[in-house]
This record gives structure tokens, sequence and C-alpha cells, in this order.
């Protein structure tokens, strides 16, 4: 095949994915509902727009020569045949069978293109067999429909079958596909204009300026000219001071220079017209600009969701639970670059809410509550500029009592305020670095960097986020976000002598308050505000500048700023507050990646750089708080306080294999070959962590790790379980023995395994 037919088939290719990652994802969409339809039309009619879409994807793999791809399609097509001649429910497990075939397709589409395709290719073989046995038994369920009983679904109180499913839509003559990378182009091109507008009126400000000081002149020039007219009539022809030749000279000179001042005034003031008029045209063809680029690049929220229905169905069975998702105000659009980074904290929230919120069915019975638990995904427009997103579950709640032992444990919570503290002062260190209530490790939750890697991304893209908790009934997450990324408005404030923007969607007020307000209580400044009383902060204090501005501290008003994030209010006094303005967002850098109090810069019409600050960060450093950042990779511990670690493993391979790992980490490690063999070598030797596989000879990981429990000696030595069982049934059992972790060969990274390790020795 010659450059360009390769060029061209390349092309092809790609344009394929695109499309077939389309036709998959509408597929899995409407698997979930068809796993949810109790009634036959609907199920009549989701099973056509589905049987269509596996017909579409078919063809589409035939046409770029997919034969893996074209083949199991007309097995997923030939089963929805079946199932379209019959009007009996769909068993759950034909459901599994189609799920999995709708893995392997998206497995197939990552690895097409790859060099090495064979190698990363899922087997498909064994799956076509199951296809097959479906497609026989679809039919055969014809045959039976008489005899078959019919499982009804449990009705969905809550999420109504989306409308847009059931219509067969043509493709819109009005839309193109365009590569994101374009649009983001046209885009940063257009924001780039914000500064040219900008620059415009601060040109009109600053003829406007001239035309004042031109004024003033003028003035001053007629002043003296009056007093040297009285000066000649007082003094006679020749008077004092000046001869009459000279005082004429001055007075024809000073009546030119008032001539040339009206001319120049009449030019200057045309042209500030001139630039006034230049500046409305600009700044309307800059916002026209801004605005359609902006709506182009809008996407509603529920294109990030697309993936939860499914993941919700799979984590759930997985975990012997049962949960569905309720999804409300999807169609509200968000710019697609705040989406594309909030589509992984949203998995985690709902996931989260599956592992930690959601209880078993037997659970769930004992509270009265249904067996299916609900999960909500709630959107909503606050104002012009700003959307809320509430994540929320009808589970067991959050343990306050927990997440308390488990922040103290770290240093987070003072041991004074151990006792009695308020639910809502602890909820909110769920968010902090380490903090987890879960009772052992996995490979899904229980490291403590889930709901603090949430919070650092939304309060990177200007948000906030609060959680609320109620025992028993369940627990939300409380987003507020942008509605676009790179423009919005900003309060100009000033603090010694050093210019500084706060976003204006997270100022609730700005004020000046006479100086006789503040009141000192406990040691710290406050001013009463709206029947509260609010700490007062210096923000050059919060951002640590040095000196202070003695004109403004000698003033007998403050200003103030009025902040808030969630139930926190805090009163931030700066030197002045200079006025308000649409700001361009510029971020910092890859090298200033993630600088504390500061969420970004912008440019001013003066070709000024001001930093723009982060307010949820000014919450935390006015208060004392340690500001979360993203978990460090682990290290190495140094050589002086070096961890031993005993690993017990009875496959010499996998042995050799944690030993390399953890001892190239920098920790001293000994070796057992089975349960019996490692409670014994810990018995006389101190370790600082067990590494266990659960399936050896004569002990088994369970039993070595009871066994440790129940010894007064070694009972508080950490223990991580590495094993190939993977099963909730295991997962349960692991916590039972009473292991710190639990993780499974088959997810099995090296990192995750330090990560854990350096947590726990």
């Amino acid at each position: 095949m010659d450059q360009r037919n390769q060029e061209f088939r390349r092309r092809l290719l790609a344009t394929f994915k695109i499309e077939a990652g389309e036709h998959v994802q509408a597929l899995s969409s409407g698997l979930i509902e068809l796993e949810k339809a109790t009634n036959p039309k609907q199920r009549a009619e989701i099973l056509e727009i589905v049987f269509r879409e596996a017909h579409s994807l078919k063809g589409a793999a035939r046409a770029v020569d997919c034969p893996e791809i074209e083949s199991i399609c007309q097995r997923i097509e030939s089963v929805f045949a079946g199932l379209k001649r019959t009007d009996s429910a769909i068993a759950p497990g034909l459901l599994d069978v189609l799920h999995d075939a709708l893995d392997t397709l998206g497995k197939l589409l990552s690895s097409m293109g790859l060099a090495a395709p064979d190698k990363v290719k899922p087997p498909i073989s064994e799956l076509q067999r199951r296809l097959d046995r479906a497609v026989a038994g679809a039919d055969a369920s014809i045959s039976d429909r008489g005899r078959s009983e019919k499982v009804v679904a449990p009705v969905d109180p809550v999420r109504d079958l989306p409308r847009a499913l059931f219509e067969d839509k043509p493709v819109r003559a009005d839309t193109v596909r365009i590569a994101t990378a374009k649009l983001d182009a046209l885009l940063f091109q257009a924001e780039g204009l914000l500064a040219a507008k900008l620059t415009a009126a601060q040109r009109a400000l600053e003829i406007r300026d001239a035309i004042a000081a031109l004024g003033e002149l003028k003035k001053e020039r007629d002043r003296i000219t009056s007093s040297a007219k009285a000066d000649r009539q007082g003094s006679g022809k020749n008077g004092d001071g000046f001869a009459e030749p000279q005082l004429r000279r001055m007075l024809e000179l000073a009546a030119w220079e008032n001539t040339f001042l009206r001319s120049f005034e009449t030019r200057l003031g045309a042209l500030a017209s001139a630039a006034e008029r230049d500046h409305r045209t600009l700044a309307g063809m800059v916002d026209g600009l801004l605005e359609d680029v902006k709506e182009a690049l809008m996407l509603p929220v529920s294109t990030a969701l697309e993936v939860l229905p499914k993941s919700v169905r799979d984590l759930s069975r997985a975990q012997g639970k049962e949960a569905e998702l309720a999804v409300r105000g999807g169609e509200i659009e968000i710019d697609r670059r705040i989406l594309e980074q909030m589509r992984d904290p949203l998995i985690h929230l709902v996931r989260n809410c599956i592992d930690h919120g959601i209880e078993t069915p037997g659970q769930r019975k004992l509270k009265s509550k249904p067996s299916r638990g609900i999960i909500s995904v709630a959107i909503s427009q606050k104002d012009g500029s700003r959307i809320e997103i509430l994540v929320s579950d009808d589970g067991a709640g959050i343990d306050a009592a927990r997440v308390e032992a488990a922040a103290r444990k770290l240093g987070i919570v003072p041991e004074e305020h151990a006792d009695g503290a308020e639910q809502p002062g602890v909820l909110p260190l769920v968010f902090h670095s380490g903090v987890t209530t879960s009772p052992i490790i996995t490979e899904l939750s229980g490291r403590g960097l889930g709901l603090a890697i949430v919070r650092e991304k939304v309060e990177t893209l200007g948000g906030m986020i609060s959680v609320e908790s109620e025992p028993g009934k369940g627990t939300t997450f409380r987003m507020e976000l942008p509605l676009t990324l790179a423009i919005y408005r900003g309060v100009h404030v000033k603090v010694n002598d050093q210019l500084f923007v706060l976003p204006t969607i997270q100022v609730e007020h700005a004020v000046r308050i006479p100086r006789s307000a503040v009141k000192t209580v406990e040691n710290r400044e406050t001013i009463p505000w709206n029947g509260q009383v609010l700490a007062l902060v210096r923000l050059a204090d919060v951002l640590e500048l040095p000196g202070r501005n003695s004109d403004y501290a000698a003033a007998g008003t403050i200003q103030v700023m009025i902040l808030g994030s969630g139930n926190k209010r805090i009163a931030l006094q700066v030197d002045e507050i200079i006025g308000e303005q649409e700001i361009l967002v510029k971020p910092l850098g890859r090298q200033l990646s993630r600088v504390r109090n500061i969420a970004g810069a912008t440019v001013l019409g003066t070709g000024k750089a001001v930093p723009i600050l982060n307010v949820a960060d000014l919450l935390r450093s006015a208060v004392g708080a340690v500001s979360t950042a993203a978990a460090a990779l682990p290290g190495k511990p140094s050589a002086a306080g070096r961890k031993s670690i005993l690993v017990a493993e009875a496959s010499i391979t996998s042995r050799a294999l944690l030993k390399n790992i953890l001892e190239s980490a920098g920790y001293e490690v000994s070796t057992a070959v089975d349960g019996i063999d490692a409670f014994s070598r810990l018995k006389t030797q101190p370790f600082d962590l067990l590494v266990s596989d659960v399936e050896m000879p004569r002990m088994s990981g369970f039993e070595l790790t009871a066994r440790i429990r129940s010894d007064k000696a070694l009972a508080e030595l950490p223990v991580v379980l590495v094993t190939a069982l993977e099963s909730q049934e295991h997962r349960e059992r692991g916590i039972d023995v009473g292991a710190d972790a639990y993780i499974v060969k088959s997810s099995f990274d090296q990192g995750n395994l330090l990560e854990v390790v350096r947590r726990l020795a």
C-alpha cells in the first residue's frame, strides 16, 4: 500500500473510531434503559433503536474492513432481532452478555491502530460463542412464550425514560463535525481580542485624562493672563516689573497659546470620541465573537454522565448491591473544558456513593428502605455565570465520629477538639488527603485521596465544594462551578501597593465600615455583619506580604470584602477596592501549577500582569488550615529510618517480584513461604508491616491475619493482602479478619502497592 493510501486509511479509521464510539455509547445507554423498561411498548421501542445502532455499526465496520467488530455486531444484531419477536422480559444473564460484548467492542476500538494490535486485542472467540448461545436462546424463547413467566423489573420512581431515546431523529443538516483542537485555537484567538478590547478602553481613558490635563493648563494660563492684564492697567504705560513691549509680547504669546489650546482641545476631543467609538465597536465585535465561540464549545452536562449508568450497574453488582442512577438537569450546558476536567471527579463521587453510601439489600431491608438505592445527580443554574451540581445518595450517611478519628490520627484535628466536635465542622475533613472511613484499602477505595483530588480539581476550576450528610438517610456533595473557564468578572483590590483580583462570583459584598466597628473577641478582630460576628483578616497578612501601607492604616474607615464558601464567611480587609471589570484568566504555567492562594493571573489594559486569588485557599489560610495538595508520589525511606517488611507468598515468582519492588523503594525485606513460616518469623523478629498472599499452604493469609490480630504483641501490625481473589465475599472476609489493605493481583500496580505501604508502614 502506497503512502497516500496509508494516509487515507489512517484518516478513515480515525473517523470510524469516533463514529463507532458514539454507536457503542448509544448501545450501552439503550441496554441500561432496556433493563429498566417494564412496559412492552417501551421495550419494543428501545429494542428498535439499539437494533438500528448495532446494524449501523456493523455496516461501518465492514466499510473499513474490521471483521472482528463486524462479527460481534452481527451477533448482537441477531440477539436483538430475536428479542424483537417476543414480548417477554429480558433475562439478566442475557444483558450481562450484551454488556460484555460492548466492553469488548470498546477495547477493540482502543487497540485499533496500535503497533502491536494482536497483543492488546481482547479475546473474542469465547464472547462469540456466548453470543451465539444467546442468539439461540432468544429464538428458543419465542416458542416457549406461553410457558415462560414474565419477570417484572421494579418501577423506577425517580428517573423517567428520556423521550429523546425513543425518537428516530434524523441527522441535522445544520451541524458539522469539527476537531475540538480547531475550536480551542479559535477560542484562544477570540480570547486574545479581549486584551485589545481592554487596551482600547485604557487608551480612551488616557486621552480623557490628557484632555482634563489640558483643561487645567488652560485654566492656569487664563489666570496668568488675567493677572498680567490687571498689572498692566494698574501700572500704566511704564509700570514697574515689565516694559510695555515685553508685556505686549507676553500677552500676544498667551493669546496665541489660548487659540492653540482651544484648537488642540477640539482635536483631542474628536480623537477621544473616535477612540470611544472604536472601543464600542471593538467591544461589540469581541463580545459577540467570544459569546458565539463559547456557545460552540458549550456542551450539555449529560455528555459527561454517559458512562455513569453502566458504571453504577457494574460496580453495584460487583459489590452485591442494588443501585440506580437518576439524572436531572443534564440538558444544562457548560464550557467543554470544565466538563472534561469534571468528568473524573463526577465518576469518583458516584463511585464513592456506591462504595461508602449505598447499603446491601439486606442492610437496607433492616432499615425499612427499598432494596435498591438511589444515586442522584442534579444540575441547576444558579445565575448567569454559575451552575450547581448535587451528587447524593440515600445510603448510610457519613459517620462523623469515624471521620474525626481518622483526621485526628493524621494530626489534622487537635486533641483538645477531640470531644464534642460538631458535625458541620467535622464533615469537611473528608476532603483532606489521607482521611478515610474505609476499614480496608482496596483498588477502589480506602486511601483517602479521592475526595481530596475532587476538591482540588473543583477549586482549580474556580469552584467550591461542600458536603452534607444525615446518618441513615444519605449524603450530598454540593459543587458550584463557573459556566465558562477563561473569562469572568473580577474585583480589583490593592494591598501594600500591589494589585490583586478576586473573582466576583465569590465576593458576597464589598463594604466600607468605620474602624470603630472592629471589636476584639477571643484575641481576634471581628466585625458585625447581618446579625453575625465575622472574623476580620487582613489580606496582607494572609498573603504574608511585607510591610503595611500607613496611609490606609491611619484612615477612619476600612474597606472590607465579605467572602463566602458553603457555610463559611470571612471579612477580608484590603487597602483599596479599585473596581470591577471583565478579566481573562491565564494559567501560571507548568512550573507554577499549584501556588497556594493563587488561582491564575490576568493582564490589565495597561499591560500589567495581576494575580487572581484563590478564594477557597484564602479561607483556609485565614483560619490557619493547611491547604490540601495533590498526593505526592511515594518516595524512598531514608537510610537512617528504613522500614522492615515481611513478605509471605507461596509462589517463588510472586515472592521475588514483591521483594524486588519493595527493596527498590528502599525497604528492608524478608520473605516467608507460607502462613506458618510468616507467623514464626513475626514472633522472633520485629517488622513494620506484613505483605501476604491469601492462598498459601498450611495457613492462609486470612488465618494468618486473624492470628496476628489475636496476638497482643502483634495486634497493631499493619497487614496488606495481595491476592488473586477479587470477589466481594473475599474482600469482606479480609475486613472481618482485620486486614488494613486488600490489593487484587488482576488490577495490580506497583505504584498502588508502594503508596499503600508508605501510608501504613
